[in-house]
This record gives C-alpha cells, sequence and structure tokens, in this order.
C-alpha cells in the first residue's frame, strides 16, 4: 500500500459510523500492545514520550525523542498519527522540515497545538502560518490542529470557534478541543465545521464515547491517560506483592511481552 493509500485510509477512519477511538501509546512495546488489540491507529501521548524520557511535557524538548518513536512506530500494522506539541520548532520552516521527515517514516498524522508552556495561546496566525507551511510540504498529511482554549482556561467567549475557522481554512483537516465537555459547545463546533472532524478527549467520568459519538464527534482520543493507567496499575502490582495480595488477572505473560517485537519486523 502506497503513502497516499494509507493517509487516505487514515482520513476515511474519521468519516465511519463510529468515531474513530484512537489509544495513545507513549513506547515501542505500548503501541505494539495496542496494535495487536485490534486498533486500527493509535497516536502518540506526548506526556507519555517526555516523561518515559525524563522530560517535562509540552516545553518543546522531545522533538529528537518523538522522531525517533515516530520512524518505529510506523512499521507497525497500524495507522501512525504523532503529537508534536507546538511544533518543536519557532519558524514555519523548522515544523515543515519536521512534516516532511515524518511522513518519509510513514506517519500518517500529527497534533499540532496553540497553547504554550507559560500557559497562553499562540497567535493565531502563527499558529495558522505552521498549518500552512506543513500542509504545503505534505498535503497528504493529516494535520489536526488543537487549540488549547479550554484546557488552559484561555481566551474569551467565542475564542474556540474562531480559531477553529481559522485553523480550518489554514487547511487543518481536524480539529482537536481537548477539555471540551460542554454538550452545546461540541454540537455547535460540529454543526459549525461539518467539513472537519472534530476530536475530544475523553475524560473519566465525564462524556462517555456514546455520547461524543451522538454528538457528531470524529475522533475520541485517549492522550495520556492510558500511560497514567499503565504507571498506576505498576504501583498497585508492587503494593499487592508487598501486601501479600493477588495480582491482577489477565496480564500479559513474559512470552507475550517479548512477543510484541515481532510486530516491528526485522527493522533496526
Amino acid at each position: 500500500m502506497t503513502y497516499a493509500q494509507r493517509a487516505d485510509q487514515f482520513r476515511a477512519l474519521h468519516r465511519t459510523g463510529e468515531p474513530l477511538l484512537l489509544p495513545n501509546a507513549w513506547d515501542h512495546a505500548s503501541a505494539a500492545a495496542l496494535a495487536h488489540g485490534g486498533f486500527p491507529a493509535i497516536g502518540t501521548t506526548s506526556l507519555g514520550v517526555a516523561a518515559a524520557a525524563g522530560k517535562a511535557d509540552a516545553m518543546g524538548g522531545t522533538r529528537e525523542e518523538t522522531l525517533r518513536l515516530a520512524r518505529g512506530l510506523a512499521r507497525l500494522p497500524a495507522l501512525i498519527t504523532v503529537d508534536i506539541e507546538g511544533g518543536f520548532g519557532e519558524r514555519p520552516q523548522e515544523v515543515a522540515a519536521l512534516a516532511a521527515e515524518l511522513v518519509r517514516a510513514g506517519v500518517v498524522g500529527v497534533n499540532i497545538e496553540d497553547g504554550r508552556p507559560d500557559g497562553t495561546l499562540a497567535d493565531t496566525a502563527v499558529t495558522c502560518e505552521l498549518i500552512r507551511a506543513v500542509k504545503e510540504t505534505a498535503p497528504d498529511l493529516f494535520v489536526n490542529a488543537r487549540t488549547d482554549t479550554y484546557w488552559l482556561h484561555a481566551g474569551g467567549e467565542g475564542e474556540t470557534e474562531r480559531r477553529a475557522d481559522a485553523y480550518r481554512q489554514a487547511g487543518a483537516d481536524g480539529l482537536f478541543v481537548p477539555g471540551l465537555q460542554d454538550e452545546k459547545v461540541i454540537a455547535g463546533l460540529v454543526e459549525g465545521m461539518a467539513d472537519v472532524p472534530l476530536n475530544i478527549l475523553f475524560a473519566s467520568g465525564a462524556l462517555t464515547y456514546r455520547r461524543l459519538a451522538e454528538l457528531g464527534v470524529r475522533r475520541v482520543s485517549s492522550g495520556s491517560l492510558l500511560f497514567r493507567a499503565a504507571l498506576h496499575g505498576a504501583v498497585e502490582a508492587a503494593r499487592s506483592i508487598a501486601g501479600g495480595l493477588a495480582v491482577p488477572d489477565g496480564m500479559p505473560s513474559y512470552a507475550d511481552a517479548q512477543a510484541l517485537s515481532a510486530a516491528y519486523g526485522k527493522g533496526d
């Protein structure tokens, strides 16, 4: 299958009868396990990638780790989209160069966000310039434009809609609004941007996958949830051992975990 065919396949996953449930991996093993679990598309979580490298999330310091991981994940029997934070570069040409490298690796999508490390939002025009640069360099790459208006509680009334429209006009293929759980706002975005699929971050105890589907959401991401669940599970398993309790059933065996490497074939 050619790159263009895989990119089209990824786009099509946003237009099926159900929203694309996108689990987010943080390393080769977690991605291979998700692919083995039957998920056709897998994203990366910037928090998980950064934390696994001993770095802070959203600070722009994990470009090389992200690229190295992406090159490996693209060998999996799944479609891969990568979180590139704010683009890992200040200049459009730097972000476009990263996009070109990801395409060469076989990655079919990216998330690019307008939130900044100081808790503010990037100027809309700056983010639009980055989106345009990426699309000009890698037209088949699915650009999921993330606005952090709700995540950072930044911007006034109507700011989400304004940025969404600007990013769509700049060429974004999808819109991601993490932290948004207001049904009225979600329905309004779906109606106002029918040609651009809306991505919502799943939040435990909030809107369910089924309810998000009913509202017209086309993509539901797990974000850092799976990474945090894995950390929690590891600590709880250790405590169970110390407390003389049984560890949870259903965990992969040593052989199961070892076999995950086979998903990567004979590559480096």
